[in-house]
């Protein structure tokens, strides 16, 4: 009898081990996930977003990741028809502006063949505001700003993704994006409107950050970062760094399947 109870307390000690083990695995983003990926950074669009401040913070991180990438800060690097078939990774921080239909179609089928796409704040949420197949692949369009720069909170809301996983809620010094959005995401973080500036959307909670699926491509988005300024807090760069590099391996691992709906 007591050889029974100690082999059942040994293995539920493994179990628990190796269950922990499993748990702690899934918050892990792969540290080389942009090693010898090609990456087209692309950047511009109305100057209030900082475009060359903030392609000063995330080019030579790209860089230092061991990522081959590709500076561009014009659309019609999306005409490019040799790069847009060997992109690994595209990399917009362009704020409104208009595509072509041949530069939309050419950007929108690298991402359905499996390349990934990550932006932030306008550059990829407030992009394009004519091409709406645009928006359908980010999963979400910039409306309004209640109160334009204010302090409001972010909330973690999976604290299993790799991508938020062992970060906390955190504040924001910076615009609070309104905007409408696609029910086919997975939320990871959001923000609750307080109502202080827009009495009628008190209690509104809006998606923050997400990630998505367009073809075969993962498409990942983080309504942060209105100024190069704003990824000094350490949690919005975190995201952002993590966000972009989960969307770098695409084309290897393929699209994720959301286990849990944030919609029901």
């Amino acid at each position: 009898m007591k050889f029974y109870k100690k082999t059942v307390v040994t293995l539920i000690g493994v179990i628990f081990c190796t269950t922990h083990i499993m748990a702690t695995d899934n918050l892990k983003i792969n540290k080389n996930a942009l090693q010898g990926k090609k990456v087209l950074y692309i950047y511009g669009g109305w100057e209030g977003h900082e475009p060359e401040k903030c392609r000063d913070i995330f080019v030579p991180w790209l860089k230092s990741e061991g990522a081959e990438v590709f500076v561009c800060d014009k659309l019609t690097c999306y005409d490019d028809s040799l790069l847009m078939a060997n992109v690994d990774l595209i990399v917009q921080h362009y704020t409104m502006g208009e595509l072509s239909g041949l530069q939309e179609k050419a950007l929108c089928n690298a991402v359905k063949r499996g390349a990934g796409l990550a932006g932030w704040h306008g550059g990829m949420g407030d992009s394009f505001r004519n091409n709406t197949e645009f928006q359908y692949m980010v999963g979400g369009q910039w409306v309004s700003h209640p109160g334009n720069i204010i302090s409001y909170t972010v909330n973690i809301t999976d604290k299993n993704d790799p991508v938020t996983g062992g970060l906390k809620d955190f504040d924001m010094k910076s615009e609070q994006y309104y905007m409408h959005i696609d029910p086919n995401i997975k939320v990871l973080a959001t923000t609750t409107f307080s109502g202080e500036h827009d009495f009628w959307i008190e209690g509104a909670v809006m998606p923050v950050v997400w990630k998505k699926q367009y073809g075969k491509g993962r498409v990942f988005y983080s309504s942060l970062g209105h100024v190069a300024s704003d990824f000094e807090v350490p949690e919005a760069l975190e995201i952002m760094k993590r966000g972009i590099k989960w969307a770098a391996e695409s084309l290897e691992k393929g699209p994720e399947k959301w286990l849990s709906p944030i919609y029901k």
